[in-house]
């Protein structure tokens, strides 16, 4: 009996752990890396309208610098982004989330974002688009393959970098303990 009860838990971790595996990949800069220039179109927040360096306005505050892959954009990476935003907004109001969409249609974007906003009433997070190529900007290492990459900074410099290709809600205390208590 005990045979069987380790052979079926045996063929469930084969089953369940690869696609855990496969959810994370690399992408973002190293760790302990400076902040390389991050100029985006501002969809929504404060800076709504302009092109903005996110990278050097934020300077040494902490920041999480989300970018979406827009051909990747779905319910489970909404509830990500919604999720971070509400754990922020509860005790790291210090916290800066800027979204940055990746895209062939920069425009379409732009007329996109007010919406997502408006639906998901973000109280942290920044909606921009990169309006350069699909891959990202230069310096930031985003691997195109992944749905979602996430920066976390703190004094200008790269905390931690994640990349998924597959992610929802669950995926935010890990970011969040990366973040220095303040």
């Amino acid at each position: 009996m005990k045979y069987c009860l380790h052979i079926a838990a045996l063929a469930i971790a084969s089953v369940v752990l690869p696609g855990a595996l496969r959810a994370q990949t690399d992408s973002g800069p190293s760790s302990g890396s400076k902040l390389e220039p991050l100029k985006v179109a501002s969809v929504t927040g404060d800076d709504a309208g302009q092109d903005v360096d996110y990278a050097a306005k934020r300077g040494t505050k902490p920041t999480m610098f989300v970018f979406v892959q827009a051909d990747k954009w779905d319910r489970p990476v909404a509830r990500f982004l919604a999720t971070l935003d509400k754990e922020l907004n509860k005790d790291r109001q210090d916290v800066a989330v800027i979204a940055v969409w990746l895209t062939d249609d920069v425009e379409k974007s732009k007329e996109y974002l007010p919406r997502a906003q408006q639906s998901m009433n973000l109280a942290q997070t920044t909606l921009a688009v990169y309006p350069g190529d699909k891959n990202g900007p230069a310096g930031w290492s985003i691997n195109s393959g992944a749905h979602l990459t996430a920066v976390v900074a703190d004094e200008g410099r790269v905390v931690a970098s994640f990349g998924f290709r597959s992610i929802n809600e669950t995926n935010v205390p890990p970011m969040l303990e990366k973040l220095k208590a303040k």
